[in-house]
């Protein structure tokens, strides 16, 4: 919904940065890396890329120093058992890039290291983000365009609404869009009804 928001860096915390834009404070919840790469900007312009989550009882915005932030915050809670907390606290103790090299060399103990993870969350998440690392440079197989693309949202929103399990849907749409990134959403819908 928001791809991200430039403004006037208000007021920064370790777990909070208030963008003000047109007159709008915007409070967005962030990790320690992005913290650490905002500290000192308070009082200047700053564009903080976004991730808009609606749950039936919670709704946050969550900014991200860079795409490949937010790219990795979306794929850790795309994992069963791995909420937007658990994922920002992994953000908090690791880089994107460490995240890619944790999953790639299948480094249990890295991800057991962050606060409220445990064996089966680390195994959890290695066995199920594997699969979405290209065999190059430990790249995340899709970009972030796709993964947070509006065409991505709105597909995964109206399946979704009607009846689908989220975490088999986004599988199948991040499948689809790999093969054909420039699909439209009627489109996208249409084979993705026709896979699941």
């Amino acid at each position: 919904m928001y791809e991200y928001i430039t403004g006037t860096l208000a007021e920064i915390s370790p777990t909070d940065a208030i963008v003000e834009a047109c007159g709008v404070g915007y409070d967005l919840l962030i990790s320690l890396s992005t913290f650490s790469r905002l500290q000192g900007a308070q009082g200047k312009p700053v564009k903080l890329f976004t991730y808009h989550l609606v749950r039936e009882d919670d709704e946050a915005l969550y900014g991200f120093a860079d795409k490949a932030e937010r790219s990795v915050f979306v794929h850790l809670i795309s994992v069963s058992g791995v909420g937007p907390g658990s994922a920002r606290m992994i953000l908090s103790a690791m880089t994107a890039d460490e995240v890619k090299e944790a999953v790639v060399l299948g480094d249990v103990n890295r991800f057991k290291a962050v606060k409220g993870i445990g064996l089966k969350t680390a195994q959890r998440l290695i066995i199920d983000l594997k699969d979405k690392i290209g065999k190059g440079g430990g790249e995340f197989a899709f970009e972030t365009a796709s993964a947070a693309s509006p065409v991505r949202e709105e597909a995964l929103g109206a399946l979704t609404m009607l009846g689908f399990a989220k975490p088999a849907v986004e599988k199948t749409l991040d499948k689809i869009l790999k093969e054909t990134p420039d699909c439209t959403v009627e489109a996208l819908i249409k084979r993705a009804l026709k896979m699941m």
